[in-house]
């Protein structure tokens, strides 16, 4: 949902002061959309609490370095988002040597053991949290915050196919992971 239009011209007013070291502007730029920020890094830091947290952080002081070159074409809010986004994917590649590697499916449960109540939210949130980080990305970024593939392919530099791989074996080993049939 964009933001409301007098929220959307205080953060123009925000991060126009912001960028010429008001602190204080920055603490309402912070207000404003730490909720957010968190998450979307909750979802990608595979829920995380802590981890989720350290990626908030580190977004707005990266927000904070990099505000003065913000050249206002698109909403404060729109970029920061792109830029924890960013940030957050950055991470999760430098975690991960192997880009296409995929959950222990022998710690998966069988299809005879109780399954998961996929209605669950805490559930839901640990199986999509043990995932492999890339697929997870793909996953929280193509279902969760709606980005289709060509713009996942972009930020995670891969290719369109390997986005919807990504995508399809994060489901499947979703449904599998709540006892669903796959």
């Amino acid at each position: 949902m964009p933001p409301a239009p007098a929220a959307a011209d205080d953060d123009k007013d925000d991060a126009r002061a912001a960028a010429m070291g008001d602190r204080r502007a920055f603490q309402r730029l912070y207000c404003r959309h730490v909720e957010r920020i968190n998450g979307a890094m909750y979802r990608l830091a595979g829920y995380d609490h802590a981890r989720a947290e350290d990626l908030t952080q580190e977004a707005f002081v990266r927000a904070w370095q990099k505000l003065p070159s913000f050249r206002h074409e698109s909403a404060f809010g729109t970029w920061l988002y792109r830029l924890a986004v960013n940030m957050a994917l950055m991470e999760i590649r430098a975690r991960r040597a192997d880009p296409v590697g995929f959950m222990d499916e022998e710690k998966l449960p069988d299809h005879g053991e109780t399954p998961f109540c996929a209605a669950e939210r805490e559930e839901l949130e640990r199986a999509i949290g043990k995932l492999p980080p890339r697929a997870r990305a793909v996953l929280v970024l193509h279902d969760v915050e709606g980005w289709r593939h060509e713009e996942i392919s972009e930020e995670m530099d891969m290719a369109v196919g390997t986005s919807k791989a990504q995508l399809h074996r994060a489901r499947q080993l979703l449904r599998r992971a709540l006892g669903e049939n796959p």
